[in-house]
C-alpha cells in the first residue's frame, strides 16, 4: 500500500514543515523540493511554451491528505487560488476513508478525432465509399503517428450523417484513437490532418474541420464511495439527498453543483500540467448529453442508511507528453500522486471530484458553506488590506469573530482602530 496518506494537522505545519514531510514521503530531491518553493519555472522555459511571454502568474499548491482510492493510499497534489477546497477535499476523503475509502476506475485512453465533410453531391454513395476504403483510412491514420508502435492508434471508425444544418447536409467522420498515457490532443490532431485529404478525395467532397473533440465519452471515469451513517448524522445525510434531488432537475443548481465537483478534479489538472478547459468542456457537455444539463455526481442512501456517492464523466488526461513532461512541478506533481498510466490518474481525479463534491455537499447540508469558507477568505482579505506575517492570522481571526470580513474593516484593524 505504501505510505499512508492521513497527514494530521497538515495545515498547523509550517511551509518548509510541510515540504520536509512531502519530500520524505516522496522521495522527493532537493533540486525538487527547491522547485516547488520556487515554482520550478524559468522564464526562459515560459517563453518556450507560450508566446508573447512577459513573465510567470503562479497560484498555491497544497496537498490534499486521507485519501485511499482502490484500497491504495494516494497524496493528492492541488493547484487553486479557491480557499475551502482542500481542506474540504481532505476532510470527505478521510469520512470516506473510514468506510474503506473510494474505488475508481477509467475506461481505456480513447479519443475522438472529427473529420467534418460537406458539398458531397452523394452522401450515401460517399459513406458507402468510406466504409469500403477503412482499411486504407486505418494505415493511413497509424502511419502518421508512433502511437500504433506502443499498442494504441487508431482502433474503429464511425460514419456519422448530419441533414440538418444550415450549409446542408454534412458527414462526420469519427476516428477512434487509442493515445495510451498522452492527453492524445496533439496526436489525433496530427492524425486527422493526415488523413483528411484521403477523406476528400473518397468522398469528393470538401474537408473543413479536423480536429480532436473535447467530448471524450469514449474516455469515461468512474467513482464510488460509502460515508457510514454515524459519521455524517441522518440530518445531514437526508438534506446531502435532498441537495442532490435539486441537481438532478434544475439546471441552475446542477451547475454549481457540478463546479464543485471540479474544484477538485480542475485542481489536479493544473497541478499535473493537463488541459482542464478540455476536462470542463468534456464534462459539461457530458452532464447534458441527453439534452439537459445534469448532476455529474449521485448521492443516494441504502438500507443501512449509509451515505452512497458517485460520479462518471470524461477526463482525458495523461502523464506524458506536452507541457505535463516540460514543467518540472508538473513532473513532481506526478511523482507525489504516484500515478503510472493515464486510466490510473483519471479514476484518481475522478475520485478527488466526488470527494469535493461530497464536502461541499456536507457544508451547504450543515452550517453552510460560508462559515468554514470565510474564515479562509478573510486571510485574503488581510493580505490585500497590507498584512505581513503574525498581522495576516490576527486581522483575519478578529474579522471572522465580528463577522465582518471586508477591507475597509481589515485596514482599521491594520492601522489599530477599534
Amino acid at each position: 500500500m505504501g505510505a499512508s496518506s492521513r497527514l494530521s494537522g497538515l495545515y498547523r505545519q509550517s511551509v518548509a514543515e510541510r515540504q520536509a514531510i512531502i519530500r520524505d514521503r516522496c522521495n522527493l530531491t532537493e533540486n525538487q523540493v527547491d522547485a516547488l518553493t520556487h515554482g520550478g519555472l524559468s522564464l526562459d522555459l515560459a517563453n518556450r511554451l507560450v508566446e508573447n511571454v512577459v513573465g510567470m502568474y503562479g497560484l498555491p499548491l497544497g496537498i490534499a491528505a486521507n485519501f485511499q482510492i482502490n484500497h491504495r493510499d494516494y497524496l493528492i497534489p492541488m493547484a487553486i487560488e479557491e480557499p475551502s477546497v482542500i481542506a474540504g477535499c481532505s476532510h470527505a476523503a478521510n469520512l470516506v476513508r473510514g468506510a474503506g475509502g473510494f474505488t475508481a476506475d477509467a475506461d481505456p485512453p480513447m479519443m475522438i478525432g472529427q473529420i467534418q465533410v460537406v458539398d458531397a453531391s452523394d452522401v450515401d454513395a460517399a459513406m458507402e465509399r468510406l466504409a469500403a476504403a477503412r482499411d486504407d483510412i486505418f494505415a493511413l491514420a497509424n502511419s502518421a503517428s508512433t502511437l500504433s508502435q506502443r499498442g494504441g492508434g487508431m482502433q474503429s471508425m464511425e460514419l456519422r450523417r448530419i441533414d440538418e444544418t444550415r450549409v446542408g447536409p454534412m458527414i462526420v467522420v469519427h476516428l477512434m484513437i487509442d493515445t495510451r498515457d498522452a492527453m492524445g490532443a496533439n496526436a489525433v490532431n496530427t492524425i486527422c490532418e493526415a488523413v483528411a485529404p484521403l477523406i476528400e478525395q473518397i468522398t469528393g467532397g470538401r474537408v473543413v474541420l479536423r480536429i480532436l473533440s473535447n467530448l471524450a465519452d469514449k474516455r469515461l471515469a468512474r467513482a464510488r464511495c460509502r460515508v457510514q451513517r454515524d459519521a455524517l448524522g441522518d440530518d445531514i445525510i437526508r438534506n446531502v439527498v435532498a441537495a442532490q434531488a435539486l441537481a438532478e432537475v434544475d439546471p441552475y443548481r446542477a451547475a454549481t453543483h457540478n463546479k464543485g465537483a471540479l474544484n477538485g478534479i480542475d485542481a489536479v489538472a493544473l497541478a499535473t500540467a493537463n488541459d482542464w478547459r478540455g476536462v470542463e468542456a468534456g464534462a459539461h457537455a457530458y452532464a447534458a448529453r441527453d439534452g439537459r444539463y445534469r448532476a455529474l455526481t449521485t448521492w443516494d442512501r441504502d438500507a443501512n442508511g449509509d451515505l452512497i456517492g458517485s460520479i462518471e464523466l470524461p477526463l482525458a488526461v495523461g502523464i506524458v507528453g506536452g507541457t505535463t513532461t516540460a514543467h518540472p512541478v508538473a513532473q513532481i506533481a506526478l511523482k507525489i500522486l504516484g500515478v503510472t498510466s493515464a486510466m490510473e490518474l483519471a479514476g484518481v481525479m475522478a475520485a478527488v471530484g466526488l470527494a469535493q463534491n461530497l464536502g461541499a455537499l456536507r457544508a451547504l447540508a450543515s452550517e453552510g458553506i460560508q462559515q468554514g469558507h470565510m474564515a479562509l477568505h478573510a486571510r485574503q482579505v488581510a493580505i490585500a488590506a497590507g498584512a505581513t506575517g503574525e498581522q495576516v492570522e490576527r486581522v483575519a481571526d478578529t474579522m471572522t469573530g465580528e463577522k465582518n470580513i471586508r477591507l475597509s474593516r481589515a485596514k482599521e484593524l491594520l492601522h489599530g482602530k477599534k
